[in-house]
């Protein structure tokens, strides 16, 4: 299974990433499928959004309205690591659904990895840039 993101998405991340620095910045990936067409980003509330994030619980709720009036489906989330790698840390194993959602991770050097969250762990996923 490959994820599809377009170039200007992955520099999405990275400005986000970027911005929210030295905190964590996180949102809600937006698509079909693995295709993920687009971002939303959300306002981090954890009490230590520099180890941590957690979504605006309001952000999660209007997507998840907006998809069912038709808008994009909520595929996942993504968040960063801005001194971490860009693989799940203990906390995002710990805290994960396991619900099948794809997690982007990001990190301050500037690597975007893609995981399934499905009921035996994180498994990684490859991507490709889908630009056409």
């Amino acid at each position: 299974m490959q994820v599809l993101v377009t170039s200007d998405l992955i520099d999405q991340l990275l400005r986000e990433t970027t911005q929210a620095h030295p905190q964590e910045c996180c949102g809600i990936l937006l698509g079909e499928g693995t295709r993920i067409a687009a971002i939303s980003p959300a306002r981090n509330v954890h009490p230590a959004p520099q180890t941590h994030f957690e979504i605006d619980p309001q952000a999660l709720v209007d997507a998840h309205r907006a998809t069912r009036a038709g808008g994009p489906h909520v595929v996942g989330y993504y968040h960063s690591h801005p001194h971490g790698p860009a693989e799940p840390s203990a906390t995002d194993r710990a805290e994960a659904a396991h619900d099948g959602a794809i997690w982007a991770i990001v990190t301050g050097a500037g690597d975007v990895t893609f995981w399934r969250d499905d009921e035996s762990g994180f498994v990684a996923l490859p991507y490709s840039r889908d630009d056409g």
